[in-house]
């Protein structure tokens, strides 16, 4: 009796999991070394990613810039009207988002995601990040006017004219605040981030982003350093607000005082139709000599200070983001 108590029978489902043999595993193969090195666990590999998106910006530009030479009409040694460099940004700003837009289709992400939600687009954070721009430019002049080392002169311009460049220079500064965020800021930052870190992403692309400047005419090493360090306080910027809204609307609010309403160099070039006769006086290391304000030593002053305000103003979220967690920028968690 014992015996018939302590055998299940032949139908239990106990019994039938004793009987049945346990399934076998197939034998784990190694993937291909090139596949490897091309996929990872989210497709392919966000360096290659990175390196297929620069391909095809510089691809565009060129072919966008081939494509439209016939229509300028330039001749040798002429220095080209204003209206030639704002295509010229225009084209930049196309080419930096057509390969993302192609890319997003790819990875089956929104393009919000690279840090331009149109539902954002020229909203609150865009208007702060205005307003943020215009009293930086504004809080280092004010400084090198107080040591003496700036005067801001007298009108330049009269009339009519007074609005027609403030209106050019508006647009013009707004698309290259739009390009110059995207293309390092954006798509790039995004997919590096992936692949290295917010952080290191971050150092990387603003790095390149201050070496890019050391191309402009009367630019300097410390003009070019301090591009970079701003592009790491607007990376700033992206991992607490979630856009690039803000970045643009600072930089374009930036270069449009610098360059036209307070008529100073901006990475060595002084603009056309400026609205002041601005001028220095004093040591390059104070006065940022050919480069601009951009290069004196009180511009890492009023970084440091932008980095501790933006830092108080908006701290971060007591509990970070999954999206942050897993080591992608904040825009992520806008999917």
């Amino acid at each position: 009796m014992d015996e018939l108590q302590g055998t299940p029978p032949e139908n239990c489902p106990e019994a039938s999991a004793k009987a049945s043999p346990a399934p076998a595993v197939a034998p784990s193969h190694p993937e291909p070394f090139l596949h490897s090195v091309f996929i990872g666990r989210e497709g392919l590999r966000a360096g290659w990613r990175f390196a297929i998106y620069l391909a095809a910006f510089f691809a565009l530009l060129l072919l966008m810039s081939f494509a439209t030479k016939p229509f300028l009409h330039l001749k040798p040694h002429q220095t080209p009207p204003l209206w030639v460099f704002l295509i010229g940004e225009l084209q930049s700003l196309v080419a930096a988002i057509l390969p993302a837009f192609a890319l997003a289709r790819y990875e089956k992400r929104a393009f919000r995601t690279y840090g331009l939600p149109l539902q954002g687009a020229f909203g609150k954070q865009f208007w702060i990040g205005v307003i943020w721009g215009i009293c930086a430019i504004t809080a280092l002049l004010s400084v090198m006017r107080g040591v003496g080392v700036f005067y801001f002169g007298g009108l330049a311009l009269h009339g009519i004219r007074i609005l027609k460049f403030a209106a050019f220079w508006g647009v013009f500064f707004l698309i290259v605040g739009l390009f110059e965020e995207f293309s390092t800021r954006g798509y790039t930052q995004f997919t590096l981030t992936r692949g290295m870190g917010f952080w290191p992403a971050a150092l990387l692309l603003s790095t390149a982003f201050g070496a890019v400047h050391l191309a402009n005419p009367g630019e300097a090493w410390a003009g070019a350093l301090a591009a970079a360090l701003i592009g790491l306080f607007w990376c700033l910027t992206l991992q607490r607000t979630g856009t690039l809204w803000f970045a643009v609307g600072m930089h374009a609010s930036w270069d449009w005082g610098e360059s036209f309403l307070y008529s100073v160099p901006d990475s060595g070039q002084v603009a056309t139709g400026h609205l002041l006769s601005s001028s220095f006086h004093g040591s390059r290391w104070l006065t940022g000599g050919s480069v601009g304000p951009e290069g004196s030593v009180f511009v890492f002053v009023v970084i440091a200070l932008l980095w501790v305000i933006f830092d108080r103003v908006y701290p971060p979220p007591k509990r970070q983001p999954d999206a942050l967690a897993e080591g992608t920028s904040a825009s992520a968690y806008h999917e």
